[in-house]
């Protein structure tokens, strides 16, 4: 059944596809009517692997080492694959597996009011576990988005802030936008509040642990905040350590 309601938001991106887009990792190609989806670094390659518009929910699931994808915005989509859309109904579907919201997301921040929740009212929504994060000053809220929003974690422009932080734009990531923090975000906020609780005794500690870590070979996975090897708290101390570094120059 062919649906008669509009969708502005999948008017606008197929418009913008002319006669082509990278969106996040996905470049988007129009070709006679129909819209050919793949991986944007098999560019010019052939005998890619044909999937249908089902099987790209589950390939957008796993990293190519099998590591569940909590966020669909990381830049760890699967590559090697090729997807035919037939129509605009069915790009909006395929769409929708490989990065869920994105569309009308992308759509919201072009409009002359977009529908941001900033870092300081989001978390003051926040109850039980997650109002812990409404401690954290501006700039250790600049030094978490800069960390766990970075480009190698996740491809959305972070359009919400905090004072100090200005919102990122789509040359710096793609053209996936984030209107609020995410849960991933929220996880790691809590997790770094934790350790500044601490008063550094977490931070200088962390050597050891990671040392720890490395000798049993364990992967971390990437939600997973309990490990000091998490990546996210690699470049959350790089941060710190910037604006260590800063502050000694003024």
């Amino acid at each position: 059944m062919i649906s008669v309601v509009r969708n502005p938001a999948l008017e606008a991106l197929v418009a913008r596809v002319a006669p082509e887009l990278v969106f996040g990792q996905v470049l988007l190609q129009r070709r006679a009517g129909e819209f050919i989806l793949q991986h944007e670094s098999a560019r010019g390659v052939e005998n890619l692997r044909v999937v249908a518009i089902h099987e790209l929910r589950e390939l957008a699931q796993f990293t190519e080492r099998g590591a569940f994808r909590p966020l669909k915005s990381a830049p760890t989509l699967r590559r090697g694959w090729r997807c035919v859309a037939r129509d605009a109904a069915e790009l909006d579907a395929a769409l929708r597996h490989l990065y869920p919201g994105g569309v009308a997301d992308w759509f919201a921040a072009r409009q002359p009011l977009p529908p941001v929740t900033h870092y300081r009212e989001y978390t003051a929504r926040q109850t039980g576990m997650y109002r812990i994060t409404t401690m954290l000053d501006d700039a250790q809220v600049a030094q978490v988005a800069r960390a766990g929003c970075h480009r190698e974690f996740c491809l959305k422009q972070r359009l919400w802030t905090v004072a100090g932080l200005p919102p990122e734009g789509p040359a710096e990531k793609s053209e996936l936008v984030c209107l609020e923090p995410c849960a991933v975000l929220m996880e790691f906020a809590r997790a770094v509040m934790r350790i500044e609780q601490k008063a550094g005794e977490a931070v200088s500690g962390s050597g050891s642990a990671a040392a720890s870590d490395q000798a049993d070979g364990t992967e971390v996975r990437e939600g997973d905040f309990s490990s000091p090897l998490n990546p996210r708290f690699q470049q959350w101390r790089l941060e710190k350590a910037k604006a260590a570094l800063a502050a000694k120059e003024n």
